[in-house]
C-alpha cells in the first residue's frame, strides 16, 4: 500500500517544483517604469514609475529608487512597491539623504543594501524592509573613495562592492574581508560607476560587467568602451569571459548557478533587450526586448 502513495506523493513533488520553476518572475526596467514578467519573458506588465529594480526573493516585492529631480536638486529616494496591489511606499524621512540608488534586496528579504549620497560621496548604507533601523555600512574613505555595485553574498553575511580599483567582500559593519584588484584580473578592462555585480546562488562566482578600454563595439549610438560580461571565480580567483568582443554587454544577473541574463542590443534593435544564456553554451536566447536591468526572485 505505501508504494503507490510514494509514487503519488513524487508525482505531486514534482508538479510543485514545476510550478515553483514557472512562477520565477523577472523585474526589469523599460522606458522610466518598473515591469515585471514570467521567467521567459512572457506576461509582461507595468508595476510603478522608477528606475533600477530589484525583485524580492519572494518575488512579492521590488526595491526601487523614484526620481523627482528638479533643475536645481537631484532628488532620489529609496521605495518598495507591492507587486500584487502595485502600492508604493517611499522612504523618505527614514533615509538622511534625498539622493539615493540601487537598492538590493538581502536574501532573506529583511533588508535593503543601497547607495547613499552623504558629504559629498558615495557611501553604502541598509535600511529594514519595513523602513526602520538605517545605518552605514560602508563609509567612502579615504574622500572620494566611492562604492558602487554592491551585492549580497547568498548566505546574507557579507557583500560585495567595488571602488574603480579594487573590488572587495565587505562584513556587514563594513570590515574587509577580500580586495582583489581591478587591474591584476582585468589588464585590459576597468569598472565604472555603472557596473553591475551579481553572485550566483551557491555564491561560488561572481558575474559583472568589464569595460574593455582598447576595443570597439558597433552598438548604435554608444560612447567610451563597450562592455563585456565576465565571470570572476570566487574560489580560484580566476575569470572567463562570457560575451564576444564587439557585442556590448551589461547588467549580468544569475538565473540559476549556470544561467545569466544580460542586456545588449543587436543589429536591428531600436533599444536595449535581455537575453539569457548558459556559462558554457555561446548562444544567447532572446527574452525580453526594450527592457533593461534585469533581476530575478528566488
Amino acid at each position: 500500500m505505501s508504494r503507490p502513495f510514494s509514487t503519488l506523493a513524487l508525482v505531486l513533488l514534482s508538479g510543485l517544483s514545476a510550478l515553483s520553476a514557472t512562477q520565477r518572475q523577472i523585474a526589469f526596467e523599460r522606458g522610466a517604469a518598473i515591469w515585471i514578467a514570467n521567467a521567459d519573458g512572457t506576461s509582461p506588465k507595468k508595476i510603478a514609475k522608477g528606475s533600477a529594480p530589484d525583485l524580492s526573493p519572494d518575488g512579492r516585492r521590488i526595491a526601487f529608487h523614484t526620481d523627482t529631480s528638479t533643475s536645481k536638486d537631484v532628488i532620489r529616494q529609496i521605495a518598495v512597491v507591492d507587486v500584487a496591489t502595485k502600492r508604493v511606499t517611499v522612504f523618505k524621512e527614514q533615509i538622511p539623504s534625498e539622493n539615493c540608488q540601487r537598492a538590493v534586496w538581502s536574501p532573506d528579504g529583511t533588508r535593503i543594501l543601497f547607495n547613499i549620497w552623504s558629504n559629498n560621496d558615495w557611501d553604502l548604507a541598509m535600511i529594514n524592509a519595513d523602513g526602520t533601523g538605517f545605518r552605514y555600512v560602508k563609509k567612502a574613505t579615504p574622500k572620494g573613495n566611492s562604492f558602487w555595485s554592491a551585492c549580497w553574498a547568498p548566505d546574507g553575511q557579507s557583500i560585495y562592492a567595488q571602488n574603480l580599483s579594487d573590488f572587495c567582500q565587505l562584513g556587514l559593519d563594513g570590515t574587509e574581508i577580500k580586495k582583489w584588484a581591478i587591474g591584476t584580473i582585468f589588464a585590459k578592462g576597468g569598472l565604472s560607476s555603472d557596473t553591475n555585480f551579481s553572485v550566483s546562488p551557491n555564491g561560488k562566482k561572481l558575474a559583472l560587467d568589464v569595460e574593455m578600454t582598447e576595443e570597439e563595439t558597433d552598438l548604435p549610438d554608444w560612447n567610451g568602451p563597450p562592455p563585456s560580461i565576465w565571470i570572476f571565480d570566487l574560489e580560484s580567483e580566476t575569470a572567463t569571459r562570457l560575451t564576444k568582443k564587439k557585442v556590448g554587454a551589461w547588467h549580468p544577473c544569475w538565473l540559476t548557478n549556470d544561467t545569466v541574463l544580460y542586456c545588449t542590443q543587436m543589429h536591428g534593435e531600436k533599444a536595449p533587450t535581455i537575453y539569457r544564456r548558459t556559462v558554457a553554451q555561446d548562444q544567447p536566447t532572446r527574452i525580453l526586448p526594450d527592457a533593461n536591468n534585469p533581476s530575478v526572485s528566488h
